[in-house]
């Protein structure tokens, strides 16, 4: 059996609350869980719904809805088991089935955040030639892209990890099964190490990278804007992206770039924490509160519910 934080080298869950009764961070991972689950379902019943959301920003949207619904259902269900029955163990099966799944979103997510900083790149630097850039055809083919790239990398890594023994343990310090808890218990394996870098470069630096230019681009030009009242607008409608993008990558890159320090594991246990369950519940959150056009349209549903 995989063991998750069951053993006497790694802190608890009960850490948490300092107690042992674990019922307090319980409820705590529900209301994350039902918050998550309700607000993206909303988000996508709502684009779905609204004819006037049937553009590329909102399509991308949608998608990220989708990845955070599957974070959220990836993770928190068997977080909740674990607290509740003092069961921290998963089988080989298990854990490697969470770790694909959890690498397929997370690699999917990681190229529809650029993707969708290339789209508000074209609506504020070329937003003449907005809708032949990004017609109905190519935003199919980018979200392919996305979830296409996102199966195979998972199902390579995924393979690969399965496949390598283990050397120093045979507990994984970490409340679900990822990359990084598995790295410090594998031997050593240059063909391992190469993996590894291919993917973090191919996945997640690049994608960061684009999108950082993207926005410097986006940024220059509304800089550019002589009206104050055209650079608030033009700001706004990349402004919650920035924030989701930002709070993502900053979260992703202190979580796995961390250095070995002595006393870093209660450090990553929350950021992991927070990456993979409040930060797909604040996505949705983010969009519709600063995001007029999904505001209206969900108070043109709940209207018509009432109706």
């Amino acid at each position: 059996m995989w063991a998750q934080g069951n053993h006497s080298d790694h802190p608890s869950p009960s850490w948490f609350c300092n107690v042992n009764n674990k019922s307090c961070i319980s409820i705590i991972l529900v209301l994350i869980y039902l918050t998550g689950v309700i607000a993206n379902a909303v988000t996508i019943i709502v684009i779905y719904t609204d004819q006037y959301l049937h553009t590329p920003m909102y399509l991308f949207l949608c998608n990220l809805s989708i990845v955070d619904l599957c974070y959220t259902n990836i993770t928190i269900p068997k977080l909740i088991y674990m607290f509740l029955s003092d069961n921290y163990t998963l089988s080989f099966t298990q854990c490697f089935t969470q770790m694909y799944f959890f690498g397929h979103v997370a690699t999917t997510e990681d190229l529809l955040l650029f993707i969708m900083a290339y789209d508000r790149y074209v609506a504020i630097c070329n937003p003449l030639h907005y809708h032949s850039v990004l017609n109905k055809k190519k935003c199919i083919m980018f979200m392919a892209v996305c979830w296409v790239s996102g199966f195979f990398n998972s199902s390579i890594t995924t393979f690969a990890l399965s496949r390598i023994p283990l050397c120093y343990s045979n507990t994984v310090s970490q409340f679900f099964c990822e990359f990084k808890a598995f790295d410090k218990i594998y031997c050593p394996s240059a063909g391992f190490q190469l993996l590894a870098y291919m993917e973090a470069v191919i996945f997640g630096l690049g994608p960061f990278l684009c999108s950082i230019i993207s926005y410097i681009k986006v940024i220059s030009i509304i800089l550019h804007i002589k009206s104050s009242d055209g650079r608030r607008k033009a700001f706004s409608t990349c402004s919650s992206h920035l924030i989701v993008l930002t709070m993502y990558y900053g979260t992703w890159m202190s979580m796995y770039i961390t250095p070995p320090l002595k006393h870093t594991r209660v450090f990553e246990l929350i950021l992991s924490i927070f990456y993979a369950t409040i930060t797909p519940m604040l996505n949705p959150l983010i969009y519709s509160v600063r995001n007029r056009d999904v505001k209206r349209a969900l108070q043109k549903m709940l209207v018509c519910r009432v109706k």
